[in-house]
């Protein structure tokens, strides 16, 4: 994979609401591609970094691979804010997006992610919408209020694709658990991350059905068979 693009193209096998898992290294330079023929992207782990010096190695020298220690903890972060909740994302693998956590080391970014099979709700900035189960209770796998690209929601103020700012917590306080959850893509709600750019509330969710299991004495909740 040195010098290339990984390219993973996942042939989705549902197994409640969890797909098959794609991994790889990706050189620094280079650009990440991920990709879900059905579903949406989960990062399921992510490293900037050098672990062992064999990894994009060809044409490096010694000094630049000899630190194997070297890992960027904000990586999984900046994957999932870039590419949970889409169907396909480009992120390129450089210092400028990751932030260099060894200068002089020659790195790579070491990665997995699954497909899962989930809906997904998009509310332009100012405008409402509700999210519900018409059986079992809402589950919040992802949510990003910002703009991820500049065709969804179009405006002349879709001045940018790069505007990240989780809102997984959040939505997972107001809205797991019950049956419909009200959304307001607003400012007033989760706070300006981009000044001056319209921006969208993208939540992709699953419903979930209580099961109890007497004999241990507690309640799991289990994704129904639908959603």
């Amino acid at each position: 994979m040195q010098g290339q693009t990984f390219i993973a193209l996942i042939s989705l096998i549902v197994l409640y609401h969890n797909g098959i898992e794609a991994s790889g290294q990706v050189c620094e330079g280079t650009t990440v591609q991920l990709s879900c023929g059905l579903g949406f992207i989960k990062v399921n782990w992510a490293s900037y970094g050098r672990s062992n010096r064999d990894t994009c190695s060809s044409g490096r020298p010694p000094s630049q691979l000899s630190n194997t220690k070297c890992h960027q903890h904000k990586s999984l972060r900046i994957m999932s804010d870039r590419c949970n909740g889409m169907s396909s994302c480009a992120v390129p693998v450089k210092n400028s997006v990751f932030y260099d956590p060894c200068p002089g080391t020659y790195k790579y970014l070491d990665l997995s992610y699954t497909c899962h099979s989930v809906k997904r709700s998009v509310t332009c900035e100012n405008n409402q919408n509700a999210i519900s189960c018409a059986k079992g209770s809402l589950f919040i796998h992802h949510a990003n209020y910002g703009r991820r690209d500049r065709l969804t929601c179009p405006h002349k103020l879709a001045k940018t694709s790069h505007c990240y700012h989780s809102q997984t917590d959040n939505l997972h306080g107001r809205c797991n658990g019950k049956k419909s959850c009200q959304l307001h893509a607003s400012n007033a709600v989760f706070s300006d991350p981009c000044h001056g750019v319209n921006k969208y509330l993208e939540v992709t969710y699953s419903c979930t059905q209580s099961c109890k299991y007497t004999n241990v004495g507690i309640s799991h909740l289990w994704p129904t068979g639908g959603l």
